[in-house]
């Protein structure tokens, strides 16, 4: 256990002998507050109002008259129906940089549980180009998945992807008309899309053509073999190119899963609520009505007799509950699904399905550009290729500026660095319910809140410690006694905390601003305290504090996939 959350764990038992709470309950409601000047930690009275049916004011002032401080507690104060408590960090701060350095890549690291979470994030459709959208669902997802294990979860990532559909014919449709059979010898994956766009334009307005493209896509569901044999080849080369997308992300899937597999069990699914009388024939289509529960009516299989996603959504429930054991399944996926998302969760409750409590939809915003959509030879999506070669061409200007003795070779390696940090900073750094508008000016930015100047915060820290040439000592925390160490040794102790608050809440951007919070905390201690030109005491124990801050921000960083350079 850390020693902030065993201070309140401390609090929690003192604030349960004077109320007749559950620890546990108390330790939940314990808040940080907004202002230091407030204290360290802070209870809320205003829940006890009903039951003691006294004012919060007056139960925070006999509550704080009641506990007596002692041990890490050096004062309470009641404030606006708060019991606030005040740490005396003159008393913990060696235990907190004890153990970061003793800790080191596991501090804030939580023992295992026993809860295992289903991850389903990214859903690139095979036969078309990754987009910066696929980017947000990719570092969310993945980002979300770090948390969890540091978190002590148990984390299987999973990815279900459309490999078959209108899409699919159409590029299929394009390769043998427009190109007749011909293809480059790189990059075929991403030429796919380009196939892709072609044929949507050519089609558009021609429907002798749409028959052409309907013809091809019965003949992939029939299992025509030419046809077959066509899809297998430029699938896998889908499937090559997004490889080395997630491999940019650091992710690895622990199971691919696909709409040309889960079409079968699916429609078996839809069958068997008919019999159920769950849903209904419509006009020749299978739909389960969901008005009464405000949600409109989800149609299953066409009049056509095509399943549609929710039918291929209802087979794949099934076969993550055979393939896997998981107590949640968590599915990061744009939020113009929400109502689609319900639909399927109360569908799978009418079912009786264990996938109805289990399930949880993880909704995301858009992504576009400041300056609008990148050019680029699809003109309707912003490529995830092109949007990091705009950053990595920024990035070397910006680099080129700061180490202009610096070879070609170095300079490129450091603002390829730059360049995919920044990008996956600028994105999870935002709330998942907000919309982003990537502006590459802001990702590279030095100065602010960006992957640059954390990364930048971090190389100091290590070069600091690398001319001090010596192993740390055991922390002397009495020769840390300004405000501005005290601060960033009250901010250091926050990082188990805040990789607990980023699991419960889903909410990696937590981490993402912790780590930028910490560095701007680092730099104030760094152009405040003299390290190296200090007195011998204070410098040992500032490196201390310096080792400790580069723990942390490493730490921080690598929970929203950024690997940070040791110099730059």
């Amino acid at each position: 256990m850390d020693t902030k959350e065993k201070i309140r764990q401390e609090i929690s038992g003192l604030l349960a002998h004077a109320t007749g709470m559950k620890k546990e309950e108390i330790a939940t409601s314990l808040e940080s507050p907004p202002d230091p000047s407030f204290g360290d930690f802070a209870f809320p009275c205003f829940p006890l109002a009903k039951t003691m049916r006294k004012n919060p004011e007056l139960i925070a002032d006999e509550l704080a008259g009641k506990i007596k401080p002692e041990g890490p507690i050096k004062k309470i104060e009641p404030r606006g129906g708060y019991v606030n408590f005040f740490v005396s960090w003159d008393s913990v701060g060696e235990d907190v940089l004890s153990d970061i350095l003793d800790r080191n890549d596991d501090y804030g690291k939580s023992a295992e549980n026993k809860e295992t979470v289903l991850m389903e994030f990214c859903h690139a459709n095979t036969h078309k180009a990754f987009h910066i959208g696929h980017t947000r669902t990719l570092e969310l997802g993945e980002s979300l998945s770090k948390v969890l294990e540091f978190a002590g979860f148990r984390v299987i990532r999973t990815n279900y992807q459309g490999d078959i559909g209108p899409h699919v014919a159409k590029c299929l449709w394009g390769l043998i008309n427009l190109y007749s059979g011909k293809e480059p010898k790189d990059n075929r994956g991403r030429w796919l899309g380009e196939v892709y766009a072609a044929a949507s334009r050519k089609i558009k307005d021609d429907e002798q053509l749409k028959e052409q493209v309907d013809e091809i896509n019965k003949k992939l569901y029939s299992g025509d073999k030419e046809i077959l044999e066509l899809w297998k080849k430029t699938r896998q080369w889908s499937l090559d190119y997004f490889e080395g997308i997630y491999r940019d992300f650091g992710a690895k899937f622990d199971r691919l899963y696909f709409e040309s597999e889960t079409e079968k069990p699916g429609t078996e699914v839809a069958k068997s609520l008919l019999k159920k009388k769950i849903a209904k024939m419509s006009d020749g289509a299978v739909v389960v009505d969901l008005e009464k529960y405000g949600l409109g009516v989800s149609v299953l299989i066409t009049g056509q007799g095509t399943p549609l996603y929710v039918t291929k959504d209802l087979g794949l429930a099934g076969m993550k509950m055979k393939e896997h054991k998981f107590d949640r399944s968590i599915h990061v996926v744009g939020s113009e699904q929400k109502l689609y998302f319900q639909q399927l969760f109360k569908i799978l409750e009418l079912m009786g399905s264990p996938m109805a409590k289990k399930s949880y939809h993880l909704c995301y915003e858009l992504v576009t550009l400041a300056e609008g959509k990148m050019s680029s030879r699809e003109g309707v999506v912003i490529l995830y290729e092109d949007l990091l070669a705009e950053l990595k061409k920024h990035a070397l200007e910006e680099t080129e500026k700061r180490n202009e003795d610096a070879d070609r070779s170095t300079l490129e390696r450091t603002a390829d660095l730059i360049a995919s940090a920044a990008l996956k900073y600028d994105i999870i750094k935002v709330s998942p319910n907000k919309k982003i508008v990537f502006d590459w000016k802001e990702a590279l930015n030095f100065e602010d809140n960006a992957a640059p100047y954390i990364l930048y915060s971090y190389a100091r820290a290590r070069s600091i410690m690398k001319k001090a040439e010596t192993k740390n000592k055991k922390p002397e925390i009495d020769r840390l006694a300004h405000p501005t160490e005290k601060e960033l040794i009250k901010m250091l102790s926050d990082f188990p905390g805040t990789v607990q608050k980023a699991a419960r809440d889903l909410r990696p951007h937590y981490i993402a601003n912790y780590a930028y919070d910490l560095s701007v905390r680092f730099n104030e201690f760094y152009n405040n305290m003299p390290v190296l030109k200090a007195p011998d005491e204070e410098r040992d124990a500032r490196l201390v504090l310096v080792e400790s801050s580069a723990i942390v921000m490493k730490n921080a960083l690598r929970l929203i996939g950024i690997e940070p350079p040791e110099r730059m």
